[in-house]
């Protein structure tokens, strides 16, 4: 389906460092560049299933032939074909931006794992990919890349007004703060930086001391007692590497404090040390942001939760938002914002902001492109 006058239907395609599920976003596009309006369509998410295992092998650095790896490639693109199939039937397509699944991050370097050509096989529209390649080359951190994408999505809620922050509660815990007046000169008012690790490191205690993928709806956390030492620990651990000042990866996970506890804690307790520790340094980061709106899979964690609302109490924030409260369901809103960022990068515009990533000014275009056969479904 071509696009529509000043209307384009984008697809926005997320797989985080939990490793945990594929999300998709169909996202109604008014309009272009900074003056775009973004609108949910539709959602999907699909489990990882038997792609699961060698995705995390290669995310922990374990060997792995460079055959299986391209088979990987392949087998995660036709996920997302299928995936993307379903979910645009019955309302069309005009453009996918996917991020593909980070299995290595440490600035310079980065690796987004994805072949983009069974989806654009599969589409038949072009895929944008590689949104942090450009950035990374001149000199930035590749991360965070969403903040712009927070500004078109949150900054027109007038209760939001004048400013507010939104954290992300993924594999690594982030925040965008937004001074939400209106854009002048088309540079958003917008901040962003990584904070410490998150469902990283949840989900790594749920593995090794419960048993499970993940702690369902932080369950153990909530009955567990918060060993108060060994919280502030991993408080101080979660703080020297933001006081790194750069984005997080590959051995920010703070699986080594796990592995010290894991013997003397119970599994219960273990998970409520980490989600205060991890509850303190967010607030800390945080408390001068404004109101606090949270968004990704940490939002479902009740223990996670109530560790953030007891120190955002006693920072003095009133309450914290959850993203479904302004149309952004909480396990979709990176996927919604790479479908923002695609549009962006069509419309010839930086998706990176130089203070935010510490590239260099003026921040490049980012996106690598796959286009189809038929010229008359790429529209640029």
């Amino acid at each position: 389906m071509g696009p529509r006058a000043n209307t384009r239907l984008v697809a926005g395609c997320m797989t985080g460092t939990s490793i945990d599920a594929l999300d998709c976003a169909l996202v109604r596009i008014e309009g272009k560049g900074m003056q775009m309006r973004p609108e949910l369509v539709a959602t999907l998410s699909r489990d990882l299933g038997q792609l699961r295992p060698a995705l995390r092998a290669l995310a922990q650095q374990q060997p792995m032939t460079a055959g299986a790896i391209a088979a990987l490639a392949r087998d995660f693109a036709l996920l997302h074909a299928h995936a993307l199939e379903e979910l645009t039937a019955e309302h069309g397509l005009d453009l996918v931006c996917v991020h593909g699944q980070t299995v290595f991050h440490t600035p310079p370097v980065s690796w987004q794992l994805l072949n983009p050509w069974p989806i654009v096989r599969s589409l038949g529209v072009p895929v944008v990919f590689d949104l942090r390649g450009a950035d990374l080359a001149a000199g930035g951190q590749g991360a965070p890349i969403t903040p712009i994408a927070d500004y078109l999505l949150f900054s027109q809620s007038e209760s939001l007004r004048p400013f507010c922050c939104v954290v992300n509660l993924g594999g690594f815990a982030n925040v965008t703060a937004l001074v939400t007046n209106p854009v002048q000169h088309n540079e958003p008012t917008v901040h962003g930086f990584d904070i410490c690790a998150c469902n990283q490191l949840l989900n790594s205690i749920a593995r090794l001391k419960l048993n499970a993928e993940y702690d369902s709806n932080g369950a153990s956390a909530v009955r567990g007692a918060v060993q108060a030492d060994a919280a502030k620990q991993l408080a101080g651990i979660l703080l020297e590497s933001r006081q790194k000042r750069r984005s997080l990866g590959t051995g920010d996970e703070a699986f080594d404090w796990i592995h010290a506890h894991a013997d003397g804690m119970t599994g219960d307790d273990l998970a409520a040390t980490a989600c205060e520790a991890i509850a303190r340094r967010i607030v800390s980061e945080c408390k001068e942001f404004g109101p606090m709106i949270v968004a990704g899979g940490g939002v479902k964690n009740e223990g996670l939760l109530a560790a953030l609302r007891r120190s955002a109490n006693a920072a003095g924030i009133p309450r914290i938002h959850r993203s479904d409260e302004f149309g952004v369901p909480i396990d979709f809103r990176e996927a919604m914002e790479f479908a923002i960022l695609g549009a962006l990068c069509q419309d010839g515009l930086p998706i990176t902001i130089p203070r935010i990533t510490k590239v260099e000014s003026p921040a490049p275009l980012s996106g690598s492109w796959a286009f189809p056969s038929r010229v008359d479904k790429v529209n640029t």
